[in-house]
């Protein structure tokens, strides 16, 4: 289960850093995106993997190794509700940019 959230983590960080450095906006828009996924997996994995066990317990012996960390889990869904209105108002920063200058390009010019 780790080795395949690691692989997914690096691919997802891999892309989103491709991504970034490519000259369109919307290309750049989508590769933030998916770098801050990664970042998302990253911090919920920090809370240990582990299936089917409870989050708090109400009662009982207190071992912190029986359980699983549910701050990582309210970080990340907190992330993700900034993520998407960071995306949203990226998306139209760059309709913006797009109407003024007429392109998509990053830097506003068109290569030759």
């Amino acid at each position: 289960m780790e080795l395949v959230l690691a692989i997914g983590i690096g691919v997802l960080t891999s892309c989103g850093v491709f991504l970034m450095l490519r000259p369109r906006t919307f290309q750049v828009i989508i590769g933030l995106s998916l770098l801050s996924y990664a970042v998302n997996l990253f911090i919920f994995s920090m809370g240990r993997l582990m299936v089917g066990a409870a989050p708090v317990t109400a009662s009982g012996t207190i071992d912190p190794t029986h359980f699983t960390d549910p701050v990582p889990q309210a970080l990340v869904l907190t992330a993700i509700v900034i993520g998407f209105a960071m995306t949203a108002l990226f998306l139209v920063v760059m309709l913006a940019a797009r109407g003024v200058t007429g392109t998509d390009h990053v830097d506003g010019r068109e290569q030759r």
